[in-house]
């Protein structure tokens, strides 16, 4: 089920918006509703979510009319097809660098129910898939997007490759390893880290594919990426939001009261894709 249009909003290349969601509450859905998203990202590679909880998180965004966005912990296809079932429409898979990684992530959402040697065969030898078969996979699988963490440098150095597997419809950027990868740990403003970004977004965009960035820090750099071609827009998440609204606030009200405040900084990089 394309939940709000939002497959077809992502094969039109139209901007749509989310953030990254780690609160298991009741309340959050009708929240982030109010803040006029397309999506919400839910990571359960780094984030402790089991499968009930999985599956109440996604019903309960698809119920405002909001896309759930799962990344699981590798393109395999029990934990694509987990999170399929527990009402994911779109699947990232991390840290993809071949092209049989992509298809891993592909097949297991586009061709689903099918498994094992009859999977492989049709992997091997797409055209022969019985025209009955193919229509029923296509209906029982519309809407699910397939999309790749691009977050390295193999990855990048074989990006056309990558991006040539047919059935992939996203790539999310993953900063914080990309920079790890390239040498040039979280300088997300370093010339040669902006180029590789900019290298994978044009590169996107020209195959119809679409692409997103996702930082826990200020606003101004989704709307920079977005300026550079970038059409998903995953901005921070509930918990760096929640850490850096509250301690913003907690230092204002001490300073106006003349206390001292001893807190640091919040750490806004541990929830970096």
């Amino acid at each position: 089920m394309d939940t709000n249009g939002f497959y077809q909003k992502i094969k039109n290349g139209t901007p749509v918006y989310g953030t990254c969601v780690t609160v298991n509450s009741p309340q959050w859905p009708a929240l982030v509703n109010k803040a006029g998203l397309d999506f919400v990202f839910l990571d359960t590679e780094h984030v402790p979510l089991d499968r009930s909880q999985l599956a109440y998180l996604c019903h309960g965004y698809r119920a405002q009319g909001i896309a759930p966005i799962v990344r699981v912990g590798t393109a395999d296809n029990t934990l694509v097809c987990q999170a399929v079932d527990a009402g994911a429409q779109g699947v990232v898979a991390p840290y993809l660098e071949t092209e049989q990684q992509i298809e891993s992530l592909v097949y297991a959402l586009k061709y689903r129910p099918l498994k094992g040697a009859l999977m492989e065969q049709y992997r091997a030898k797409p055209e022969t898939v019985p025209d009955t078969l193919q229509t029923y996979l296509a209906g029982y699988n519309s809407g699910n997007i397939a999309i790749a963490n691009i977050e390295s440098v193999p990855a990048l150095n074989n990006l056309d490759s990558l991006l040539a597997v047919r059935g992939l419809d996203a790539v999310f950027i993953g900063p914080h390893d990309l920079s790890i990868s390239m040498g040039l740990p979280e300088e997300y403003d370093h010339p040669e880290f902006e180029k590789a970004v900019s290298h994978i977004i044009k590169s996107c965009r020209s195959t119809g594919i679409a692409v997103g960035i996702h930082f826990s820090m200020e606003p101004d750099r989704q709307v920079k990426w977005a300026q550079h071609g970038a059409n998903i827009i995953v901005h921070s998440s509930d918990i760096a939001l929640f850490g850096q609204r509250l301690a913003s606030d907690m230092k204002y009200i001490k300073n106006l009261l003349g206390h001292t405040h001893h807190s640091g900084e919040p750490d806004t990089m541990a929830t970096v894709i």
